[in-house]
């Protein structure tokens, strides 16, 4: 079995979704299931909780953990993250900005202005972040062997709203890692063809969205635009909103 075989099922799954962007659900399926993977005992495990003090949370993670209304489970988990930044920051202020690597006889024993490192890095890392891309990239390698095999597939893929932008140029760059020459450039033809349709449908429903605040067109139906806002944030963003 191909290592991204196991994938198929939820990669198969996702496209049952009716979305602007069956990738941005199965994102988003997959951050809910680490948040519970986060909150629950194998957080106690000693490497996820290295690896979770180390990178820590987004703001949008951090935030939905908070929200989840188990006070214990993130209070451990800030503790445990807390103990250890508060250790590494204090070195970098008490050392002049510099923090031993590697052994005595290293070249190189410094990290390049490890203060400036820290400060416009931390913020973006994440934990959940980073373990939901790892999955995610094993589900393009699952997307291209369903697309190689399961002809009803690919009809429902071109069936499909299509893509975020990000998850579509996403797509198109993997495909000439998971498909000959010939097949990635037949099936580009295909999703550019496919993506070009749902982003013209999509800039209609926004433009037709915005003219409905004209006095002029006030009396005009709203055709499909009524929730043109979120699924253009949707088709931009690769975030998927409430309506």
């Amino acid at each position: 079995m191909a290592k991204d075989e196991i994938y198929t099922i939820p990669v198969n799954d996702g496209f049952n979704e009716d979305c602007e962007c069956a990738f941005c659900a199965m994102q988003q399926k997959l951050e809910q299931e680490m948040l519970d993977f986060v909150l629950s005992p194998s957080y106690m495990e000693e490497d996820v909780r290295g690896e979770t003090n180390a990178k820590g949370f987004c703001r949008t993670h951090m935030e939905q953990l908070y929200r989840r209304e188990n006070s214990l489970g993130v209070a451990l988990i800030m503790q445990s993250q807390f103990d250890h930044q508060r250790k590494y920051v204090m070195d970098l202020a008490k050392n002049g900005g510099s923090v031993k690597k590697g052994g005595l006889f290293s070249k190189k024993q410094t990290e390049a202005d490890p203060i400036r490192t820290y400060i416009e890095t931390q913020p973006h890392k994440c934990y959940v972040c980073d373990r939901t891309q790892a999955t995610l990239e094993r589900y393009f390698g699952a997307f291209f062997i369903l697309w190689k095999k399961d002809e009803s597939f690919r009809s429902k893929v071109l069936g499909s709203k299509a893509f975020c932008l990000v998850h579509f140029l996403q797509l198109i760059q993997a495909a000439d890692q998971h498909l000959s020459a010939k097949e990635a450039a037949s099936f580009k033809e295909q999703i550019i063809k496919l993506q070009e349709a749902n982003d013209d449908r999509i800039a209609e429903d926004i433009n037709w969205f915005t003219l409905k605040f004209d006095y002029r067109y006030q009396k005009e139906p709203w055709k499909n635009s009524k929730d043109a806002v979120p699924r253009t944030i949707q088709k931009v963003n690769g975030q998927i909103v409430s309506k």
